[in-house]
């Protein structure tokens, strides 16, 4: 399979599947999620892999959210999705690929692992977010930035996010998007773990192999039961998918973007009147 947004590779029963746009830090187009969603497929169907690593290249984030550089009133610009299998991919907006990412992170009968390395920052805090496991560097920031540039999460980014968290810190997340240490982050249950980032890549492994020690079985019966009580967040994802496509196409969101790529503060103020 050959990918341009991101490196697959598969070795030991692992799956490793990372964004490849560091220069971007590693922001996503519609072709990265498609190239993902073709990755995650593979994966699912492949007996030979018993554990996903979702991961950022290079050392500065994980996943900072969708490319604002693509995004216009319309929303994000699409991509050809010829060369991964998925075609007609690229005529969904952004949110749905990334909705159908995140439920195919949830559904594969396999765990999945995020290796935090960086910046998780809006959608890429999300991925991580529904990840069965978060392994964090000591380096990595995590936190939203909807309400600041336009945007928002009012599916698993939101309500899936306070189960994890709690109803009060998710609202503060979101409310106030600030940015969030990885020792935040392990207090306030988001991620599983945090060590020295020269160690990230070794502790992820040594948890791949213990959940490779255990019975496939019994793994994919408990993800289905975790799961389970959550599950009808998928439909409000989905309504929020709709909310969020149309939204794009407002000044109120526009503004949002525009600033972010000014490097400007937003002046939402005359959308209050």
């Amino acid at each position: 399979m050959r990918f341009e947004d991101i490196l697959y590779t598969k070795y030991d029963g692992r799956a490793k599947v990372a964004i490849n746009r560091p220069d971007k830090l590693n922001a996503f187009t519609n072709h990265t999620l498609q190239e993902m969603i073709s990755a995650l497929i593979d994966a699912w169907t492949d007996k030979n892999v018993g554990v996903v690593i979702i991961t950022g290249a290079g050392d500065r984030a994980f996943c900072v959210g969708g490319d604002q550089s693509i995004r216009s009133k319309g929303g994000y610009a699409g991509a050809e999705s010829e060369k991964n299998g998925l075609e007609g991919l690229e005529n969904l907006p952004l949110a749905n690929n990334h909705a159908l990412l995140l439920q195919i992170i949830r559904m594969i009968p396999k765990p999945v692992v995020a290796m935090v390395n960086g910046y998780a920052i809006g959608g890429g805090n999300v991925i991580h977010v529904v990840c069965d496991l978060s392994v964090a560097s000591e380096k990595a920031k995590f936190g939203q930035a909807g309400p600041r540039v336009g945007s928002f999460d009012a599916g698993y980014g939101s309500a899936y996010l306070a189960r994890v968290v709690g109803e009060k810190k998710a609202r503060e997340i979101w409310y106030l998007c600030q940015q969030y240490t990885a020792d935040d982050a392990l207090e306030m249950g988001l991620v599983n773990k945090v060590v020295p980032s020269e160690n990230l890549e070794e502790e992820v492994e040594k948890m791949c192999d213990t959940l490779l020690s255990h019975s496939p079985t019994s793994l994919a019966a408990l993800k289905t039961s975790f799961n389970a009580d959550t599950e009808s967040i998928w439909g409000i994802h989905s309504m929020a998918g709709i909310a969020l496509n149309l939204y794009y196409g407002t000044d109120e969101a526009v503004e949002g973007r525009n600033a972010f790529m000014e490097k400007r503060e937003p002046d939402f103020s005359k959308f209050r009147k």
